[in-house]
């Protein structure tokens, strides 16, 4: 299965960054064996100031076809890490063929792209800078493939 971030924004060379990128190919090396990936991130960017509805619009446009779609949005489900890697083989063993993962901008998802979701997803109770949140994505999809792997990574 592959698996794709959509996400609002350009992201600029930095720690996020590097920590997208250094998990990103963690969980392509990983997630081979395992009938997962690549990983990729497509990024949009409203140039022309249209808000969440314009924002909404362009991350539609980079979802696959017939991809699952599972938004990150702090109303969602909170899954443990081994509960999220078995949510990610439940979709792949569900004969999904992708899964993308779509991330707001600054002012989160338009409701509508929300609730037209097949899952939501939350990373806390919190709210997280959208920049920080592909990061965080990134490495729990890492440690998803290496819980699926049985690698000692997670060691919870």
């Amino acid at each position: 299965m592959r698996l794709h971030v959509c996400a609002v924004g350009r992201m600029r060379s930095g720690p996020e960054r590097a920590l997208c990128d250094d998990y990103r190919h963690r969980f392509d090396r990983t997630g081979r064996a395992l009938g997962l990936g690549p990983l990729t991130i497509a990024e949009v960017e409203d140039r022309k100031g249209g808000g969440m509805a314009a924002e909404a619009t362009l991350l539609s446009g980079a979802i696959p076809k017939g991809a699952l779609v599972c938004v990150l949005d702090e109303r969602g489900r909170s899954l443990s890490s081994p509960d999220f890697a078995k949510t990610l083989a439940r979709w792949r063993d569900g004969g999904r063929q992708d899964a993308a993962f779509l991330i707001g901008g600054a002012d989160g998802l338009d409701p509508d792209l929300r609730d037209s979701a097949d899952f939501a997803l939350s990373l806390g109770a919190m709210v997280w800078p959208h920049m920080l949140v592909r990061a965080m994505l990134c490495e729990q999809l890492y440690r998803a493939a290496t819980i699926l792997a049985g690698s000692p990574y997670h060691r919870a």
